[in-house]
């Protein structure tokens, strides 16, 4: 359905994910790459020479229509569009490790250059929610900031880890951009500025997000998997053996609904119906596909898809003109026959298999009869599953069992359970050998992180000697805090750190979410007006106690801050609670927080130190090579000699210093996380309101270098006492 419509060979190599189209001049569309040595490379066919050198922008040796963008560091993000709406052009935007850059290709100028101590890992530009200027949106270490035309931070909050992908997109259908975040703790968040509206979990590193229209939008997975949502529920997804660089919507049939194109790993680039994944256009480059844009870029009055691979190569894609229609239709006509005659032959095996059963299961059953052998399975067969904790032989095997089993003596033969997140793969199948075959099969699970888990069962049931058997399927759900089992108020010291909140809701409502998210025993009994019950970790062995009292207060004691912040959003979830403030008090978690600000400061103070030095030092290496080289035309070998060792020295320590700023800022960037999540869980033990205020005290008080401050905000939830 899409037609290529030309094809240019760029001799510069293209990075992955870092393509972008923008009209920079205000008329003429332009691609903008990201290439080796930290270079940006704009191919500009529509103005020929017109191009004027600057110290950041030349024009390139190898191709008149490129111009080259020095950029003088590593560039880790790019994209373009209208950050300003009055300069009449695309800007064009630069994240690096360290800073951000938005570029005025048009009149060869910087138009703002900000810092960004927590890096640019991705970056998207446009409006979000009640904002009204355009932003540029860059996620890093496991923060987002956004800025805007003249380089002022009006956007920032703090995300649960290093972001990866980034998109906007209407998600709740209100008219108003919200902001998609993917990160490498493998969750899709959903911010409406900086409110959390939605949370997806996935099994894998998001690596790639694209708005659909509508509220749907697509995603891509270090694993090889794509998909699509609408809202918080997933349409479909594949997943293959390579990996997708880079994704984008893109309506190839003029049906006013987009596909989904991916580009992979393999060189392969296929278009997908939004509805089903199934793929309804292909095509195969040589190397691996670096980006996809789209964009009138022949200038025809036509919109193309415009893919991009990493040697340089670049295709355009029209969808099938009105000219072609009629042998478009002749095509599709003999694809739908040859699918249907395909259809046919399968559903004629399949028949034919049907009857070939049929026949085998009335030989079975007079033979098995004849011999006092069942054959056929009862009509009231089933099957039959149970989940309970195993605390096994030691602290390390302690796991949830899933049994499996049958309401009469036949027996399962095999079993599949497709579960995402629990099992490497997503699936699990047990086939027990013949001497162990019996009516029941436990089946061990570890699921790594505290979430809703639906398994799906798939079992083969039948009797020892059938030769055919029955296929069950039956889903069940995991409970979020299944890894957690019951235990004795007083079996082990109560955790020191806690979490108090105070809920309208009656206690018996309170024991009801207990038991829709722990493995309790059915015969568990509660008091009706206070009660206390506490949990043992089966990961870590660490204490949970969750105590009500009649007055409606909770508390939480637990040293794991992630945990409790997991019962907070569950509970609010439960009951539909959209503001809730708590107090909250982690000493050694705080404590560590505290180490990792000072540290910050620390790292700040080093690396001040360290660049003075190398400035000081390469003003003198510059002095000493003036004075050797005259020694050296001088004739002079002995102080030729003597200063180029003076030089050599120098060198030396120049690198050991910039090995030391290396790790200096490797540490620094880690620090800056540790800060960043510690804000971030501090905001996910409130809901609503409490929460944005919180994320905002905390950014407050670390630009006002305060401590202690930051400390009581994490606590109380506010600065007043």
């Amino acid at each position: 359905m899409l037609v290529p419509v030309f094809t240019l060979k760029l001799r510069h190599r293209i990075l992955p994910r870092m393509v972008a189209l923008g009209r920079f001049d205000g008329a003429h569309p332009c691609l903008a790459a990201a290439t080796q040595a930290s270079k940006v490379f704009i191919h500009n066919p529509h103005a020929r020479g017109q191009q004027v050198n600057t110290n950041r922008l030349m024009l390139s040796a190898q191709d008149a229509d490129i111009s080259l963008l020095n950029i003088n560091e590593a560039v880790s993000c790019l994209t373009a569009g209208v950050l300003n709406p009055d300069l009449g052009g695309d800007v064009l935007l630069v994240g690096t490790q360290t800073s951000l850059l938005a570029y005025d290709v048009h009149n060869n100028a910087d138009l703002f250059y900000a810092g960004v101590p927590d890096g640019a890992n991705t970056i998207v530009l446009g409006t979000l929610g009640d904002i009204s200027s355009p932003l540029a949106i860059i996620g890093g270490n496991c923060s987002l900031q956004g800025f805007n035309h003249e380089g002022k931070d009006l956007f920032w909050t703090v995300t649960g880890d290093n972001v990866r992908a980034l998109a906007l997109c209407d998600f709740d259908g209100d008219g108003k951009k919200e902001l998609l975040v993917g990160s490498e703790d493998f969750d899709i968040r959903v911010f409406r500025e900086d409110e959390i509206v939605a949370e997806m979990a996935e099994t894998e590193i998001i690596t790639a997000l694209t708005p659909m229209g509508s509220s749907r939008f697509g995603y891509a997975l270090s694993n090889g998997t794509v998909g699509i949502y609408n809202q918080a529920a997933r349409y479909w997804r594949i997943k293959s053996k390579n990996q997708a660089m880079s994704i984008h919507a893109f309506d190839i049939n003029s049906d006013g609904v987009c596909e989904l194109i991916t580009g992979w790993s393999s060189g392969k680039i296929d278009a997908r119906s939004d509805r089903t994944g199934e793929v309804i256009f292909k095509d195969n480059f040589a190397s691996s596909v670096a980006g996809i844009v789209q964009g009138d870029y022949r200038m025809d009055g036509n919109t193309q898809l415009i893919c991009c691979s990493v040697d340089g190569e670049v295709r355009g894609y029209l969808p099938g003109s009105q000219e072609k229609g009629k042998l478009m239709d002749v095509s599709v006509e003999q694809a739908l026959i040859r699918e249907l005659s395909q259809k046919k032959q399968n559903l004629l095996l399949e028949l034919r298999n049907y009857e070939e059963n049929s026949k085998q299961v009335e030989l079975n059953t007079q033979v098995n009869e004849a011999d006092g052998q069942k054959g056929v399975i009862p009509a009231n067969t089933q099957l039959q599953t149970a989940l309970s904790v195993n605390l096994g032989s030691d602290s390390e095997s302690a796991h949830v069992e899933l049994r499996i089993s049958t309401s009469n003596d036949t027996i399962i033969r095999a079993v599949l359970i497709f579960a995402e997140g629990i099992f490497e793969g997503e699936s699990h199948v047990i086939h027990p050998s013949l001497q162990h075959l019996s009516s029941h099969i436990k089946v061990p699970l570890h699921p790594p992180k505290d979430i809703p888990v639906e398994l799906n069962i798939k079992a083969f049931v039948g009797y020892r000697n059938s030769m055919q058997f029955h296929v069950f399927e039956l889903s069940r759900q995991l409970p979020r805090f299944s890894m957690y089992i019951l235990s004795s108020p007083d079996s082990a010291p109560g955790p020191l750190s806690f979490v108090r909140c105070t809920i309208s809701e009656r206690v018996q409502t309170v024991i009801l979410w207990l038991k829709q998210n722990f493995l309790l025993p059915e015969d568990m009994k509660m008091q009706s007006e206070s009660f206390e019950v506490c949990f043992t970790s089966l990961r870590d062995a660490g204490q949970l106690c969750i105590k009500m009292q009649p007055s409606g207060e909770i508390s939480i004691n637990t040293d794991n801050i992630d945990l409790a912040g997991d019962i907070i959003q569950s509970m609010a979830s439960f009951w539909a609670i959209e503001d809730l403030q708590v107090e909250a008090d982690f000493p050694a978690y705080f404590e560590e927080v505290r180490k990792a600000l000072i540290a910050v400061d620390s790292s700040h103070a080093v690396c001040q130190k360290l660049t003075a030095n190398m400035a000081d030092n390469s003003n003198l290496i510059r002095s000493m090579l003036v004075r050797a080289e005259d020694s050296r035309l001088m004739g002079d070998m002995k102080n030729t000699k003597k200063r180029y060792a003076e030089l050599y020295d120098l060198n030396r320590d120049l690198l050991s210093q910039y090995k030391i700023r290396c790790t200096n800022h490797t540490e620094l960037l880690s620090n800056l996380k540790a800060v960043n999540q510690a804000i971030q869980r501090a905001g996910h033990l409130r809901v609503g309101k409490p929460k944005m205020q919180v994320i905002a005290g905390c950014r407050d008080a670390i630009k006002n270098n305060s401590i202690n401050m930051l400390i009581k905000i994490m606590r109380l939830g506010t600065t007043s006492s």
